[in-house]
C-alpha cells in the first residue's frame, strides 16, 4: 500500500483519482472503479503498490509488439483491479474480483505476491529480458508501482512497455511519458455505446485521444482490436477505425485479434477466420501497412512484410520468430525503412 498524489481534494472529505479518465469522485473509507484506489482520511492509497501478479517471462510478440525489438522477451506483470468491466475479458478474476471484496487487502495478499520495484528489476536482469511490460490489467490503475519500477529500468538499461486499454488521463501520462518506450493500446470498438455498455461505461474520446498521444510523444505505439462477432465487427466500423489510425500514422501496426468465449461472453460465437480476413482487407484499404491477425493460428498474417517490396522481413509461427530479414530497420530486400524499434 502507498500513498498517492494523484488526487484531488474535494468537500466532505471526499477526493478526485486522477489516475485514469473516469475521474472517480470517492468518499472517505471507499474506492474507485478499480477497487484498488482507496480514500483514507481524505489522502489517496494505492493498495495494490508492490503486490504484483503473473510475473513471467514473455516473448515481447505476446503483448503483443511486432515491431518492437522482436523475438526478445520482456517481464510481464500487473496487480489485481481495473478501470474497465468488459464483458469479454480473459483476465476477469484479476481484474473484477477485487471491486467486490470487502476486505480487499485480504484478497490482493492472497492472489498477488509481494515484489518491489527492484526485486521485478532483478528478474528482470536474471532472466535476460530487455525490457518490463506493465500488462494483464490496466497499468494506469497502479500507475505510481509502474513509475517507481519504470525508473529503476531505465537505470538498468531496461525499456519499459504499457499494455493498455488506453484510458489513462493526462496527469498520469505526464508522470510516465519521459519513461515510456513502447505501448499496445486496445481500441476496443469506434463507438460510445459498445464502451458504455460493454466495458463498464467507459468512452471512446479518451481512448482516440491517447493513442494520438503516444505517439506524438514519440513512444513506439501498435494498436490491437478484439473483433467480436455482432458487436464491432461491422464493415464500417472497421473501416472507421482503420481511418482513424491512418490518420494519426499508417505506420502503426494494427492487430486484429479473434474472440473466444470468456467470462460474461460465454455464449457468443468465436470469431471467424473469414472475418478476420475481411477486417486485413479493410485495413489494408485503408492504407495502413502493416495488419496482423491474432489469436488463430495463421503464420502467413502474423508475419511482416516490406511495404515497397512485399519481401518477407520477420516470419512468425505463433509467438516464435522463424526468420528476420531486416538490418537496422532496413528491407534487405529493397532498402525500404521500416517503421519500429529494431
Amino acid at each position: 500500500m502507498k500513498k498517492t498524489k494523484l488526487f484531488k481534494k474535494l468537500k466532505n472529505g471526499q477526493i478526485t483519482c486522477q489516475a485514469c479518465c473516469r475521474y472517480c469522485q470517492i468518499g472517505d473509507g471507499k474506492r474507485g472503479v478499480c477497487g484498488v484506489r482507496e480514500n483514507r482520511g481524505g489522502q489517496l492509497d494505492l493498495l495494490a503498490f508492490g503486490q504484483a501478479v503473473g510475473v513471467s517471462p514473455d516473448p515481447v510478440e505476446k503483448k503483443p509488439l511486432f515491431h518492437f525489438l522482436p523475438g526478445s522477451r520482456v517481464l510481464s506483470f500487473g496487480t489485481l483491479g481495473c478501470n474497465f468491466a468488459c464483458q469479454f475479458c480473459q483476465n476477469w478474476f484479476q481484474s473484477q474480483a477485487v471491486k467486490q471484496e470487502r476486505d480487499p487487502l485480504h484478497l490482493i495478499e492472497q492472489y498477488s505476491k509481494k515484489f518491489s520495484p527492484q526485486e521485478l528489476i532483478d528478474l528482470a536482469l536474471k532472466w535476460d529480458c530487455v525490457a518490463i511490460a506493465y500488462t494483464y490489467n490496466e497499468p494506469a490503475v497502479f500507475v505510481e508501482y509502474a513509475l517507481d519500477t519504470m525508473r529503476l529500468a531505465h537505470k538498468a538499461g531496461l525499456k519499459n512497455i504499457f499494455v493498455t486499454n488506453g484510458y489513462q488521463s493526462p496527469e498520469s501520462f505526464g508522470l510516465v511519458k519521459d519513461y515510456l518506450d513502447a505501448a499496445n493500446i486496445d481500441l476496443k470498438s469506434f463507438r460510445d455505446d459498445f464502451y458504455q455498455r460493454v466495458c463498464g461505461g467507459a468512452k471512446l474520446a479518451p481512448v482516440l485521444e491517447n493513442i494520438k498521444k503516444y505517439h506524438q510523444a514519440g513512444i513506439w505505439t501498435e494498436v490491437t482490436t478484439l473483433i467480436i462477432p455482432e458487436e464491432n465487427d461491422s464493415r464500417k466500423e472497421l473501416s472507421q477505425i482503420a481511418q482513424f489510425i491512418k490518420g494519426v500514422s499508417p505506420d502503426i501496426p494494427w492487430h486484429l485479434s479473434a474472440f473466444h468465449p470468456d467470462y460474461q461472453m460465454i455464449n457468443k460465437k468465436p470469431t471467424s477466420q473469414k472475418k478476420l480476413l475481411e477486417a486485413h482487407q479493410v485495413g489494408k484499404k485503408a492504407g495502413l501497412k502493416y495488419l496482423y491477425l491474432g489469436n488463430i493460428v495463421d503464420s502467413k498474417h502474423a508475419s511482416t512484410y516490406c511495404p515497397k517490396c512485399g519481401k518477407l522481413l520477420v516470419e512468425r509461427d505463433g509467438y516464435n520468430l522463424l526468420g528476420l530479414n531486416i538490418k537496422r530497420g532496413v528491407c534487405l530486400g529493397c532498402g525500404q525503412k521500416i517503421a519500429g524499434v529494431w
